[in-house]
């Protein structure tokens, strides 16, 4: 029976097949699946595909997000920079996007995400590839102890007869090879690798889900991406985890004696394998790219796949429809392109000259700013101002925010379902979210730690509080008989609890020991004790180990919380959209949130960098990554930021909502006055011509 389906059967057939039916219906003469298996098998192995490729893309992604810092001090660059860096894999997808939505979908669909999967895996190698260019990894450190030596050596060279006057220090001569290095920037692999991901990673969503939407079931479609979408949120949890377990193996493992690497994973100087990590997010990439290249383009459709688009009675009017828009939707055949180019920007000034849509807009493009700001940096800011190491920070992300933040959005969608929440209610429940969020928010700032104790930086060197702007403090009488430098970054931890720059500042006349067992002696800026002091930097903020917990407790309820509102917010978006136009006001809401984030990731970072106290020193000269922060001004501008964008966010709401509920409220009297004549003026609305259902539009969506 299913051969004579393949074409189009004869007028006998079918008067044959068809004698004495009353009401004339069109045959079911589509592609109907063979025997049911081999389709349900195809559409189930592009789904494992799909939601393997989206776990390796939200892995990669998040992979990145945990080696900023990592990133920072290996290529000694700013906070700026790599916002900069961080921000160019929307580039890379923006660049493409348009294209590929729109020719992809016109061709092989599985191929084409296969070669942005081997796209994406490419940009992943490159962004590693630096590792393997500029040779190993060398810390700033004023004191270099010989391999396997425990001899004393002296971290206090003589200075020369005449007294050195205030902040003069060690003239150093430049490095051999230097000028050579200085010619090529290696973060610029980094940047082009990531706009490579960014490009590589266009093609997976648009081209997935639509593969999936049209191959499924109606009551599976559903489903199918839901599952595709609970996937791609555990690959950050991986990704963190991955990038927890890279950060406590030291960059050059295998190729140096850790015995003689006198930094731990808590040093501002240390630096994690990140390479490793890329190589195995590519690889994963790799394996990702794999099964597509076998499906096939298209399935056999199912036979009951006719989608009967519906939209709620109270969202009809929100956005203004074109004269031309009703027609086109209903008709089989697809116009041409100019008829389609001519459209276009009536559409768009239609859907932006929607009240509601274009508040929502703009309420998601300040918030999505503040979110990615917030999370480029937050393992950053658990780092400096809570003391903890990278490892232990992106562990912490992955294993308890991210899981909060899927938490939340999973429980958003049942509380939708439940309740049965109309867009109005939604709307009350997304704000209502994000209001108790904000506020609880505001709690971080009460968790604060004092500045760790670093004498010439922080304190004087007679204990007195109080930042210290000018590095002239460094130089003071009891280190003024050694020719030090002010540059290096080589803390040594003192008796009396304080963190000094270097051994050599801090007086010392002699050292034993090698690596991180070495230990300073003669000490002259030390006044208590046996004036000695141990490689390191000093962790003795107690307070700030009591409050870590809360701010951890905290940062978890506040994700969840927030997260709530997400899925309402995001149905609000779509209930309230005619079907001709949904594709169009979702594609452009994504285009512009992604477009008008780029930008977060850097002002958060160059706004970082004002709080920085002391920055690291390169090789060839010239600022390098930041060392210390002052961490009362980095929670101010951290939290100010995140917090004051959403500040703004929250009065377009409240415009929004009242927009909104003045509209239903609307409805709801019409709805009311018309009483049961409703379900006529509806089938008369069908036969009106298309400028009056377009004056009917203009005076229900003018609000």
């Amino acid at each position: 029976m299913p051969v004579h389906f393949a074409g189009q059967p004869s007028p006998r057939a079918l008067k044959t097949f068809l004698p004495s039916m009353d009401v004339p219906s069109k045959p079911d003469n589509g592609p109907v699946r063979s025997g049911g298996r081999p389709c349900c098998s195809g559409l189930k192995m592009f789904l494992v595909a799909l939601s393997f490729a989206y776990f390796a893309k939200a892995l990669t992604g998040s992979y990145m997000k945990s080696t900023i810092t990592q990133l920072e001090r290996r290529f000694d660059i700013s906070s700026y920079l790599i916002g900069v860096i961080d921000g160019s894999f929307e580039i890379g997808n923006l660049l493409v996007i348009a294209f590929v939505s729109y020719f992809g979908a016109k061709l092989h669909r599985p191929k084409i995400i296969a070669m942005g999967c081997l796209l994406m895996a490419v940009g992943t190698f490159l962004i590693a590839l630096p590792h393997f260019l500029i040779g190993r990894y060398k810390f700033e450190t004023s004191v270099r102890p010989s391999v396997n030596s425990t001899n004393n050596l002296s971290p206090c060279p003589a200075s020369s007869h005449r007294a050195l006057s205030a902040g003069e220090g060690l003239v150093e001569e430049p490095i051999t090879g230097c000028e050579r290095e200085s010619r090529i920037s290696m973060w610029i692999y980094v940047l082009l690798g990531n706009v490579l991901r960014g490009i590589g990673e266009t093609p997976v969503q648009p081209l997935g889900i639509s593969y999936i939407d049209d191959y499924a079931l109606e009551e599976n479609a559903a489903f199918y991406i839901g599952c595709v979408q609970t996937i791609s949120v555990i690959g950050p949890v991986f990704g963190y985890l991955l990038g927890a377990v890279c950060a406590r193996i030291y960059v050059d493992v295998g190729f140096v004696n850790m015995d003689d690497i006198s930094i731990a994973p808590g040093d501002a100087r240390w630096v994690g394998a990140w390479w490793l990590g890329y190589l195995i997010a590519g690889f994963i990439i790799l394996l990702a790219a794999v099964p597509f290249w076998f499906l096939p383009k298209t399935l056999p459709v199912p036979v009951d796949k006719k989608k009967a688009e519906k939209v709620p009675p109270e969202c009809t009017s929100f956005i203004k429809d074109s004269p031309r828009l009703e027609p086109k939707w209903q008709a089989d055949e697809p116009n041409g392109f100019f008829e389609m180019a001519k459209d276009f920007l009536p559409t768009v000034k239609s859907l932006l000259g929607n009240p509601v849509y274009f508040l929502y807009l703009c309420v998601t493009i300040i918030q999505f700013n503040s979110l990615i700001g917030m999370v480029t940096y937050k393992p950053k800011y658990i780092e400096e101002h809570y003391g903890q190491s990278t490892s232990t920070a992106n562990f912490l992300m992955g294993t308890i925010n991210i899981p909060a933040v899927a938490l939340g959005m999973f429980s958003g969608g049942v509380v939708m379902k439940k309740f049965k929440l109309s867009v109005l209610g939604a709307a009350k429940f997304a704000l209502a979210t994000s209001l108790l969020g904000y506020f609880l928010s505001m709690f971080f700032f009460a968790m604060g730690c004092e500045n760790s104790k670093v004498a010439g930086i922080t304190v004087s060197y007679d204990r007195t509080e109080g930042l210290s702007e000018q590095e002239s403090v460094l130089f003071v009488t009891c280190n003024s008989d050694c020719q030090c430098s002010g540059r290096d970054w080589d803390p040594v931890c003192g008796e009396d609890g304080i963190t000094y720059v270097s051994a050599c500042l801090a007086g010392c006349h002699s050292s034993s020991g090698s690596g991180k067992n070495m230990v300073f002696d003669q000490c002259s800026c030390i006044a208590t004790g046996n004036q000695t002091a141990t490689a390191g930097h000093c962790h003795l903020r107690k307070d700030c180990d009591h409050i870590f917990p809360y701010f951890l407790a905290l940062s978890v309820i506040t994700s969840f919380i927030i997260s709530l509102g997400g899925t309402p917010g995001y149905m609000l978006l779509i209930r309230c959209i005619k079907p001709q136009l949904k594709s169009l006001a979702l594609g452009f809401h994504t285009l512009a949130t992604r477009t008008l984030g780029i930008p977060a990731p850097i002002y958060f970072g160059a706004i970082i960098d004002t709080t920085c106290l002391k920055w690291g020193q390169k090789s060839c000269g010239g600022r390098g990554a930041c060392r210390i922060y002052d961490t009362t001004a980095y929670r101010l501008v951290y939290l100010g930021l995140t917090l004051g964008l959403r500040t703004v966010s929250f009065f377009l709401c409240a415009w929004g909502f009242v927009v909104l509920r003045r509209h239903v409220r609307r409805e709801e009297r019409t709805a009311l006055t018309n009483g049961g004549s409703a379900g006529a003026e509806l089938e008369a609305n069908a036969d009106q011509s298309p400028r009056a259902s377009e004056q009917n539009s203009e005076r229900e969506t003018r609000l």
